[in-house]
């Protein structure tokens, strides 16, 4: 068989809209609360971006210098503890509330590279 140029668009256009509807479904542009936490409750870094991409702000938690000496002495499993680093990401419109509106914030918390809380906001 011969492909002619008739055969060729045909083909093109069938793998064009192959690729357009797996990029479309592949994940919803909104969820509801409960698909949101469900999605993304405990997972990591890695899986975050890989589905919702980079966020528009990103902020670690700081621990002030001599906090440990105003609440008193160090114990001794804060001593050996390893660090935690805690890190903010924040996401905006795509939790969704009602069927029409969106929280304009999602902030994600993460403790060690791991989604430890989730908070959904209207007011900043």
């Amino acid at each position: 068989m011969q492909f002619t140029t008739k055969h060729f668009r045909s083909l093109t256009l069938a793998l064009l809209m192959a690729v357009t509807n797996n990029l479309v479904y592949a994940a919803p542009a909104t969820y509801t609360e409960d698909q949101f936490l469900n999605q993304f409750s405990g997972k990591s870094k890695k899986i975050v971006t890989a589905k919702l991409g980079n966020p528009f702000k990103k902020e670690l938690s700081v621990k002030p210098s001599g906090a440990s000496g105003m609440l008193g002495k160090m114990s001794a499993q804060e001593k050996t503890s390893k660090p935690v680093k805690v890190e903010m990401w924040y996401y905006k419109n795509i939790v969704k509330y009602d069927p029409k509106r969106t929280y304009k914030e999602t902030e994600i918390t993460f403790v060690n590279d791991r989604v430890m809380n989730i908070a959904f906001f209207n007011n900043r």
